[in-house]
């Protein structure tokens, strides 16, 4: 039986999962309510996709709904997170889990004390991903030894990238926004799901516009005792994307834009996967492979997804590479 999914935003990422609900995870889920603050929103959701079900309020999707996908900006996910935990209702949320480090982690206790912390996650896609299930079992072969560290790399030519120009005002927003809150996560994310918790030693982050978000940053910091660096920039690349997750060994491995697992050969040639492919084939699978994790976690079933303390720790990294103030430790509860 599947679970009826509610989407509260229907922004590219509100767009981006109900088209995956419809067009490929048909058998997991299907779509109970979509509702955005925003008419214009709505009136596009319902020209590229007549007969979605909408609903006059946030209220109502909750009231629909089995789940419920929050994809708005950062700033009110937790408002829409509680209104649904509140309804009993499990929640599927886009990260940063808050803007405010204090209350990502209120809410996190919060979670765990009202016992909604198991029917809550967040949407990291490289939990689905069939090019990091391919690293990670190169990985477990032995195919780069024993590493001895890992390297994040992004860069773009402008941020925010063309297709999020609609976004701009919070995505290139100091509060809100920022390619490191957008981007570097999920390769932070990634670190911790392979290698362990993440340590933050250094950080510089530059912001050369009054009010504008980061253009530049590095940072040294550690996964499970790894040792890593990290690096991005905009205008580094005439690509819109350009983005690498190597990991150093006697061979070294790594993932590039987003879907490409490629082993590397002593002649410093890239060698990629058999079956790799490029991110805009990738991603309706990888989207599948999440709302079929949502179906679970949903019914109270074990699943893959980026829990709620992944996120949290993944957060505080990320607030501390911007704000460079040492990160605290959190406690692990996976």
């Amino acid at each position: 039986m599947t679970i009826g999914l509610g989407i509260i935003g229907a922004g590219i990422m509100g767009e981006r999962m109900l088209r995956a609900a419809l067009e490929h995870a048909q058998e997991a889920v299907h779509i109970a309510r979509v509702w955005d603050a925003s008419p214009d929103a709505l009136a596009r959701i319902d020209a590229a996709l007549p007969g979605t079900t909408q609903a006059a309020s946030a209220e109502a999707v909750v009231a629909a709904s089995d789940c419920v996908y929050i994809a708005t900006p950062p700033a009110t996910h937790l408002g829409y997170a509680r209104m649904a935990q509140a309804a009993g209702k499990a929640v599927f949320l886009e990260k940063p889990l808050a803007v405010d480090i204090a209350e990502a982690r209120g809410f996190v206790e919060e979670a765990s004390r009202n016992g909604a912390f198991g029917r809550t996650a967040v949407n990291f896609p490289f939990a689905s991903s069939l090019a990091i299930e391919r690293l990670r079992g190169w990985l477990d072969e032995g195919a780069a030894g024993v590493p001895r560290g890992f390297e994040i790399d992004v860069a773009f030519a402008r941020w925010p990238r063309g297709w999020q120009q609609g976004a701009a005002g919070w995505l290139d927003g100091r509060a809100e926004g920022g390619f490191t809150r957008e981007v570097v996560s999920h390769f932070l994310f990634l670190a911790r799901r392979l290698f362990g918790p993440l340590h933050l030693q250094s950080s510089e982050a530059d912001y050369p516009v009054d009010g504008g978000t980061e253009r530049r940053i590095t940072a040294r910091l550690d996964a499970g005792g790894l040792p890593g660096t990290l690096a991005g920039a905009v205008g580094a690349t005439s690509k819109e994307d350009h983005n690498t997750f190597t990991v150093h060994g006697i061979a070294d491995l790594r993932l590039r834009d987003w879907s490409i697992a490629e082993r590397g050969r002593p002649s410093g040639e890239w060698v990629p996967d058999e079956d790799a492919l490029p991110n805009e084939r990738m991603r309706p699978l990888v989207l599948r492979r999440q709302l079929e994790g949502v179906a679970r976690m949903t019914r109270g079933e074990p699943h893959h997804l980026a829990t709620l303390s992944e996120a949290y720790q993944v957060q505080e990294i990320v607030e501390a590479i911007l704000t460079g103030h040492p990160a605290y430790e959190v406690t692990r509860r996976d």
